[in-house]
C-alpha cells in the first residue's frame, strides 16, 4: 500500500473535469467517508471515470449522447501539515472502517476515532467488491464484526488484488492538491 507522499501525482476519475474540489459535493457515506478521493492507479481513475458517467447520465447531470468521462491530475504538496492515516492492508480495522463510513451505527468508536484525520488512505471497496461487504452488512457471514464474518469478508475480498484510495477529508487536505490537468477517457 501506497501512503500519502510530497510530489505525489493521485488520479480522479469522473464524468467531468474537477479542477476545484468541493468537499460539499462529495457523497458522504463512502468508505471513509465524505471525502474527495483520488488513487495512485491511473487504470483505476478511469475505470471510476466510466462509472462516473454512467450514473451521471442515468441521473440526467450529463447527456446521454455524452462520449467522454475525464480523468483529473493532481500534484500534491504541503502535506507535512495534514493529519493521516494509512491502512496498510485490507485487515479487520480496515474493514470495520469502511462499515463504520457506510452504515450508520456501525463501529461508532471507529467512524469517531477517525473524523479528525485530513486524509485517510488504504485499499478500495470498488464496485467488484460491493456485494461482499453488502452481504456482510446484512450478517450472511455471521453477526458483523463476529471473528467468523470478519475473515470470511476478507477472504473474499482478496485483498491482494485492491488497488489504493486516498480520502482527502478537509479543505486543509484539499489545500494541498494542485490541479494539473485531465484526459479524455472514451466511453464507446
Amino acid at each position: 500500500m501506497k501512503k500519502l507522499e510530497e510530489g505525489m501525482v493521485l488520479y480522479h476519475g469522473s464524468y467531468c473535469v474537477v479542477q476545484d474540489p468541493d468537499l460539499n459535493k462529495c457523497a458522504l457515506y463512502k468508505d471513509f467517508g465524505r471525502g474527495f478521493y483520488l488513487t495512485t492507479s491511473k487504470e483505476q481513475a478511469k475505470s471510476f471515470a466510466k462509472i462516473s458517467a454512467i450514473k451521471a447520465k442515468s441521473k440526467g447531470l450529463i447527456p446521454y449522447t455524452e462520449k467522454f468521462a475525464h480523468i483529473s491530475f493532481f500534484k500534491v504538496s504541503g502535506i507535512d501539515v495534514l493529519k493521516t492515516f494509512d491502512f496498510e492492508t485490507a485487515d479487520v480495522n480496515w474493514l470495520h472502517c469502511i462499515v463504520a463510513h457506510r452504515k450508520d451505527a456501525a463501529f461508532p468508536e471507529i467512524k469517531t476515532s477517525m473524523k479528525d484525520y485530513d486524509v485517510i488512505s488504504g485499499k478500495i471497496a470498488n464496485d467488484d467488491t460491493n456485494a461482499t461487504i453488502l452481504a456482510y452488512m446484512g450478517n450472511l457471514y455471521g453477526p458483523m464484526g463476529s471473528e467468523q464474518a470478519d475473515k470470511m469478508c476478507i477472504s473474499l475480498l482478496l485483498p491482494e488484488r485492491l488497488q489504493d484510495q486516498f480520502c482527502f477529508r478537509s479543505e486543509k487536505a484539499i489545500s494541498t492538491l494542485e490541479y494539473l490537468k485531465s484526459e479524455k477517457v472514451s466511453l464507446e
